[in-house]
């Protein structure tokens, strides 16, 4: 391959061959990086154009699994549906490209990249956005601007620019930024946990698995969230880098980019006699829609109002006229933000909509929680499992399989917006927003071996279901009983502008975000962030505003916080039905005494109270895992008992010796006799007695006295006769 383009960058090199693979493609990008090789292609189709005000672009990311020497897992043999992580990466692509298209361009466009190798160590989300971004410059769309992506992590306390994936691994940060060389248009940031590890050597004991088994057990810290200062400092650094790669893949593709052929645009003119109008006589009706909140009901009203006029302007032609209001609505909106600093349902720009928070409504499930903000509403359901309900996954860059112990699911059913609209399969946005919230709680919490699915479904929305996800999903665990190391919130923060004046808006609502230039989601604590993602219409927006959006962010989730907190104190948990677990310590000297002989006292506490149990035989942990409260007290009740019994002296038996035991168990052959020292005996069927003995229970009992004497040894095992 021969390659037009060689690019030293930070971090890594980049070459780039153009025109060599895939010519009838309005634009093709063959990127190599180290080990890493990937193929972007842009396609247009000149003959059609969609006519809705929407641009029709599809990006699809594709790996194909022998770019990592593997073959498809599972029954079928060839690359099925898109991964999770190809679905998010194909969202990155689309929301860091979307905004370069011009106004009015309205032919479908597809947007294909395909990973053909990929490196062990390499960062295929910021390589699949350079790729794609490349293949636009040098197509013959009429695009001038480059877009890139730059990753940052944060290793042992020090920033590390475009980190190899074993340093992301370590890292306690991942911040993905996208933009061009002026103007930042993208962020998707989450912090990691710090994990310190500690590998002991284990005994387990759970009655679902193996009933013994040595395994490691993890020990783990995990850290705080980001402070919005520090990673201010951070984007200042990540955006020079960002503004100065762009300028030198301009630089270096420039020479390369094909002529631009003259496309037909959508001819998307507003009737300005029908603007002005309305303006004129309408103002008012457009107010009342305006306060009509809900997505549906707002369009209803409006709907109304076209009606009404074309009764009196039958010679108007409807979609015309609906543009038209949906302007002087926009027009109604922002400047009421910017003027009167007043939103369109009354509230100042920092308020928060009432809160309503329920937890566990839901008796049979592990635990549930119903958060309402203002009109929308998210049904949350926790449902606990053990490691074998982990989810497994296989990546490009991972050797083997994976598993996921920590799932967030979001569900976005039409009748959410008063849509009629099928319950189908899972959607991009539906992934992408569960993937956000997962990112938002997955940093507090500490599952030590549990996996834990949270669910949230959507019932009703008017702005940032993710977000109420979030809230409801830390109430949900708390509800589960879940210890975390934070408590988290989230909030929607968007922005209006008008090149002069801009406003920042706190707890966004639907009309909001259309009508706007910003769609900005932070969660985190009262102390910094745990998750963030931001999408800017504007083309850009400066780090000052960013900052003041941050810290306004800060005070909302504050706000939200306290109401959460009070929520939680008044938390009645499903005792009947959740499952518990329990810590605690015991002298690793008696442990063997808990184990039993063969494990038989440890399995005998297992099936008496319904529990598994892990017990650390170095420094004496144990863990103890069951269906309710109660069987988990009871065990570690019976195990502290065994535990802290006084200790008997061990006898040192000899043949010929006499005791007092105590009938222990009685089985067909004889019975077992407990011996001073707790050590037991067998008191064969044909020594009970002089007499011929039919059955043991005719003669002894459980529970009774007698003397016994020590008539042999059988490896470790004691014989018994009546004495």
């Amino acid at each position: 391959m021969k390659y037009d383009v060689n690019l030293e960058l930070e971090n890594r090199v980049e070459d780039y061959s153009f025109g060599d693979v895939a010519k009838q493609a309005n634009g093709a990008v063959w990127l190599k990086s180290g080990d890493s090789v990937i193929l972007a292609t842009i396609v247009i189709d000149e003959t059609e154009i969609v006519k809705e005000d929407f641009l029709p672009l599809t990006v699809q990311y594709i790996e194909k699994t022998y770019a990592a020497g593997k073959i498809p897992g599972g029954f079928f043999k060839r690359e099925t549906k898109p991964s999770d992580f190809e679905t998010l990466t194909s969202r990155i692509v689309d929301r860091s490209l979307r905004p370069l298209f011009p106004k009015g361009f309205g032919h479908p466009t597809q947007i294909t990249i395909m990973v053909f190798s990929a490196g062990s160590d390499a960062d295929l989300q910021v390589l699949a956005l350079n790729a794609a971004s490349a293949a636009l410059y040098i197509s013959d769309i009429d695009i001038n601007t480059s877009v890139s992506a730059v990753r940052a992590a944060k290793v042992d306390g020090e920033l590390v620019l475009n980190p190899t994936l074993s340093q992301l691994k370590n890292s306690t940060l991942d911040l993905y930024l996208s933009g061009t060389k002026e103007d930042l248009l993208m962020i998707e940031m989450r912090s990691l946990s710090s994990k310190e590890v500690e590998i002991q050597d284990n005994f387990v004991l759970d009655p679902m698995i193996d009933p013994v088994l040595s395994v490691p057990s993890i020990s783990v810290h995990t850290s705080n969230a980001l402070a919005e200062d520090e990673l201010i400092g951070i984007f200042e650094k990540t955006q020079e880098l960002l503004f100065e790669t762009n300028s030198k893949y301009e630089d270096a593709f420039t020479p390369h980019k094909k002529e631009t052929p003259q496309l037909e645009y959508k001819a998307h003119l507003i009737n300005e006699d029908m603007v002005l109008y309305v303006r004129d006589n309408h103002l008012a009706d457009i107010a009342d829609a305006m306060n009509q909140m809900a997505k549906s009901e707002r369009s209803t009203a409006l709907r109304q109002l076209r009606k009404k006029i074309i009764v009196l302007k039958d010679d108007w032609d409807e979609l015309e006229l609906k543009d038209a209001i949906e302007k002087v609505k926009k027009e109604q909106v922002r400047s009421q933000i910017l003027n009167e600093r007043v939103r369109a349902d009354g509230r100042s720009l920092t308020e928060i909509r009432p809160i309503t928070i329920d937890t566990n409504i839901l008796p049979k499930a592990h635990s549930s929680c119903l958060f309402t903000r203002g009109q929308t509403q998210a049904l949350v359901v926790l449902t606990m499992g053990n490691s074998k309900d982990a989810q497994m996954f296989e990546s490009l860059t991972d050797n083997g399989t994976q598993n996921e112990n920590f799932m967030v699911h979001y569900n976005f059913p039409g009748f959410s917006v008063g849509e009629a609209s099928p319950i189908l399969g899972t959607k991009r946005r539906e992934l992408g927003h569960g993937n956000l919230a997962k990112r938002a709680l997955e940093p507090i919490v500490d599952l030590d071996g549990q996996t834990v699915r949270i669910v949230s479904e959507i019932l009703e929305s008017n702005g940032s279901s993710s977000m109420a996800t979030v809230c409801g999903g830390y109430m949900a665990l708390k509800a589960a009983d879940i210890d975390t190391n934070e408590i988290v919130a989230g909030i929607a923060m968007g922005m209006v502008s008008d090149g002069d004046k801009y406003a920042i808006l706190s707890d966004i609502m639907g009309l909001e975000d259309h009508d706007g230039d910003m769609d900005f989601k932070v969660t985190g604590s009262k102390d910094g962030i745990t998750a963030m993602q931001m999408d800017i219409k504007l083309g850009g927006i400066s780090l000052d505003i960013l900052k003041e959006a941050l810290y306004q962010a800060k005070e909302g989730r504050s706000h939200i916080i306290d109401i959460m907190l009070d929520a939680e104190s008044k938390i009645e948990f499903n005792d009947g039905v959740l499952p518990s677990t329990d810590f605690f310590h015991i002298d690793p000297s008696v442990i063997g005494e808990v184990i039993g002989q063969a494990g038989k006292v440890i399995r005998e506490i297992i099936e008496k109270f319904e529990v598994a149990i892990d017990i650390d035989k170095k420094d004496g942990k144990v863990k103890v895992t069951g269906k309710n409260k109660t069987g988990v007290s009871g065990a570690r009740e019976h195990i502290e008992g065994i535990a802290n019994a006084p200790k008997i002296e061990k006898i040192k038996y000899q043949v010929g010796d006499k005791y007092e035991g105590t009938v222990k168990k009685i089985v067909d052959f004889g019975a077992f006799i407990g011996l001073p020292d707790g050590t037991d005996g067998l008191l064969h069927i044909s020594k009970i007695s002089d007499q011929r003995v039919e059955k043991v229970s005719d003669v002894l009992s459980e529970g009774e006295k007698l003397t016994v004497e020590i008539l042999e040894f059988k490896g470790n095992k004691i014989s018994l006769g009546r004495a």
